[in-house]
């Protein structure tokens, strides 16, 4: 969002406020406020009969009759974020934009803890949450985040309930400032996250079932192949992103169709970026042919902070602000994040660049999701969410779910002789050392509010450890300038040794990219000091959200354990002090590849995915990148040993045949065959699905929870395939010597299909691998 504000004192006020509240302040003794609402038995509106009031029509139809019951200028009026209200009609003003990333966030504009309450459930930022590779906790964190957002509704603090989360951008590169904020680099998780997440969010079921009325609305962001801020002159406003029609089908747009086909999502957002000359909320072939069209949205489009003013402003790409309005909304776009539009579109009516019929299709699919939120049926509090206030923001239940996210992101990337876990008893004194120890911001990331408590690494390990010795050693991340001699005299003196180093939003952020992949300032160096000085290997905590090389401290012996805590939310300390003293057993598993500082040389301004070799490209992902990696994509280590086998699949031969026996091949460059997933069609695709079975097997000594990584390979990676692609993946907990079956529904039309240059998705006639880890199962597909 162009508004949003990294403003250091404000954060910091905020969780000064939210360390010293009591549970009166949480619960508040403060008399809460009436939640906005329209129509209801008793208002003047139901009484006049107005069918925008009869919740037994549909929702867009009780939308279309609002909308032609307003002027011009009220029409107008309802196209920027905050929305003027309609008083003669009973509709009150509302607020579009609220933010819930990880938890209910300030950054927005309707949402407030100013009142009864004070707080809310600050989770992990999301790429840590992608390390658990977790749908269903992925779902809960979601569901916990709509509940209070709910409830905060309910006592008056929010002007609304539409929430511009989550985002699913694919981490491209890994200077990207806002990489934290996304699930990852690979599209299957992303997509698996975005459905996950949006489902809880909006109240449906895990399954899918829809909720009536949404428990919120939902908004995917940013469609789509944005992820760029500001890099060696080229920023986010002006970026034309040049982009082939492979890799936005199989790279940039699968988690938003996976948004909106499959999580039913409500909202999805247009990026800044230009793709291939246009920018994205003036794109009509993406915004009412893909999203609307192809992918069935049933909700509203909304532009990024001030993206309508910039295609005039900066992009240079509409002559006249008049221009700007006409054209995105006749893309598409719904609502203007700004006031732009609002202050634009009555005279781009009046110079017959925009018809009112444009803005009336707009505000149908606005007041729509209105309809769905419950807001035109009364009094919100006798809904089904009518019960929620107060008391069920920052619950046990919550709080719990805040620490089990963390613990289960923590990724160990290193542990040398096994010094982990530790044995609290065994550990007589340990120094603390580094800027993001005893920082509560390192915890929140960005897009956060006041958290309900705030628990630092230096605080966790103080519960476990009677004598703790703690140097901040550098003044911030930056490490400009390190308190060397002192670290390294506390160093040598204490029995264990731990650093908390990493990054902050000073160096990753919305609007700042990095330029080095390496720790920032003298932090390298007071690593090195430390190690060289304590009495046994150090532990080295990352906490960050991009992937940093650390190929010194992976290579250096007098490291013994390297963690990666991403950033761990409210509950982030007491999670890393449960995994280091293995009262929880990691399981994390890296959702990025943690590339070497030489990738650097890479322009962060080329989009393609796929290496060429001719230029020295290497690549990007997993998927593609040809280069080394500091750490791989999915690497992350446990306390104990599990092992993993295929069991069973079938390539069901007899089924095979009777379904590609009418259909059309196509001959491949190299000289194979394939089949179009679109003359398969969706019956054909059914009947090929069949059933993998993996069997997990830990072996001890620790219980602990695993998760499964299954991929797919190609016999080659010409025309473009991947050198290999996640499937899908499995959690399950498992106690030392248990052994479970995990079953893997495999779509070959989903999971064996590839993109073509020209963006058609295509099935490869013969063998097929499935793999986990060193195992395989070729499966052939052919009649």
């Amino acid at each position: 969002m162009a508004a949003f504000s990294s403003d250091a004192g404000r954060m910091a006020a905020l969780l000064l406020l939210t360390t010293t509240l009591t549970a009166a302040l949480l619960m508040g003794e403060a008399e809460a406020a009436e939640p906005p609402f329209s129509c209801g038995p008793s208002s003047a509106e139901a009484a006049r009969g107005y069918a925008f009031c009869d919740a037994t029509l549909p929702a867009a139809r009780r939308a279309a009759d609002l909308v032609s019951r307003l002027t011009a200028a009220e029409k107008v009026a309802q196209l920027g974020d905050q929305a003027a209200g309609v008083p003669r009609l009973g509709v009150p003003a509302y607020k579009w934009w609220n933010e819930a990333l990880h938890g209910l966030a300030t950054s927005g504009k309707g949402l407030h803890f100013d009142g009864a309450v004070r707080a809310a459930t600050s989770f992990p930022q999301v790429l840590l949450t992608a390390a658990a590779f977790d749908d269903d906790l992925w779902f809960r964190i979601g569901q916990a985040i709509g509940r209070e957002a709910r409830a905060l509704f309910n006592v008056g603090q929010a002007e609304g309930l539409t929430i511009w989360s989550p985002n699913v951008n694919i981490f491209r590169d890994p200077r990207w400032g806002r990489g934290q904020e996304t699930p990852g680099e690979d599209p299957t998780t992303a997509s698996k996250y975005a459905v996950a997440f949006v489902r809880g969010l909006q109240g449906s079921s895990a399954t899918g079932v829809a909720a009536a009325p949404l428990q919120t609305s939902a908004c995917c962001k940013h469609a789509t192949a944005y992820d760029l801020e500001d890099w060696n002159g080229v920023a986010r406003y002006s970026f034309d992103a040049q982009v082939t029609a492979q890799d936005l089908e199989d790279t940039y747009n699968p988690p938003f169709r996976s948004c909106v086909v499959e999580g039913k999502a409500s909202c999805v957002m247009c990026a800044y970026t230009e793709i291939n000359g246009v920018p994205a909320c003036a794109d009509a072939d993406l915004l009412t042919g893909t999203v609307r069209g192809d992918w069935g949205l049933d909700g509203y489009v909304a532009s990024d902070c001030d993206a309508v003013a910039i295609m005039r402003d900066a992009q240079r790409y509409a002559p006249t602000p008049e221009d700007a309005v006409a054209v995105s909304l006749k893309a598409g776009l719904d609502i203007d994040c700004g006031s732009y539009v609002q202050q634009h579109a009555t005279a781009a009516i009046q110079q017959g660049k925009l018809t009112e019929q444009d803005v009336d299709r707009a505000l149908t699919n606005l007041f729509a999701v209105r309809m769905r939120l419950g807001h035109f049926d009364g009094d919100p509090r006798t809904n089904v969410y009518g019960a929620l206030g107060a008391a069920d923001i920052c619950t046990p239940e919550h709080r719990s779910l805040a620490l089990e996210a963390a613990q289960d992101g923590i990724v160990l990337l290193k542990n040398d002789g096994g010094i982990l876990p530790l044995d609290r008893s065994a550990v007589a004194s340990a120094a603390i050392i580094g800027p993001n120890a005893d920082d509560g911001m390192a915890l929140i990331a960005n897009y956060f509010g006041p958290p309900c408590e705030s628990t630092t690494p230096l605080r966790g390990i103080q519960g476990y450890v009677r004598d703790v010795r703690f140097l901040a050693g550098c003044s911030s991340a930056a490490c400009d300038a390190a308190a060397t001699d002192q670290a390294v005299a506390m160093a040598s003196s204490a029995d264990y040794v731990f650093l908390f180093m990493g990054l902050s939003q000073k160096q990753e952020s919305e609007g700042r990219d990095r330029t080095s992949l390496l720790l920032p300032g003298l932090q390298q160096s007071l690593i090195t000091a430390v190690a060289d000085a304590a009495k046994r290997p150090v532990i080295l905590v990352l906490l960050t959200g991009g992937p940093v090389d650390v190929t010194f401290a992976q290579t250096n012996p007098k490291i013994g354990a390297i963690l990666w805590a991403g950033y761990p939310g409210q509950a982030g300390g007491l999670a890393i002090a449960r995994v280091l003293f293995g009262e929880h057993n990691p399981s994390g598993r890296l959702p990025v590849t943690w590339y070497p500082e030489e990738f650097t040389k890479v322009p962060m301004t080329d989009m393609r995915m796929r290496a060429d070799p001719a230029t020295g490209y290497p690549g990007r992902s997993y998927r593609f990148y040809q280069g080394t990696a500091v750490y791989k994509f999915g690497y992350g280590l446990s306390y104990s040993n599990f092992s993993r086998r295929l069991l069973s699949g079938t390539n069901q031969p007899a089924v095979y045949g009777n379904v590609l026996a009418g259909v059309r091949e196509t001959v491949t460059d190299e000289g194979g065959a394939s089949y179009h997933v679109d003359d398969i069609g969706a019956d054909g695709c059914e009947q090929l699905k069949f059933p993998a079975m993996v069997e997990v097997e830990n072996h001890g000594p620790m219980d602990g929870k695993h998760s499964v990584l299954m991929f797919l390979r190609w016999p080659n990676t010409n025309g473009g395939r991947p050198a290999s692609q996640l499937v899908g993946f499995r959690s399950h907990h498992l106690k030392a010597g248990e052994k479970a079956k995990v079953r893997f529904d495999i779509s070959p039309c989903e999971h064996f299909s590839r993109v073509t240059e020209e963006g058609k998705k295509v099935i490869d006639r013969g063998s097929h691998f499935l793999m986990v880890d060193n195992h395989e199962m070729e499966i052939r597909f052919e009649p």
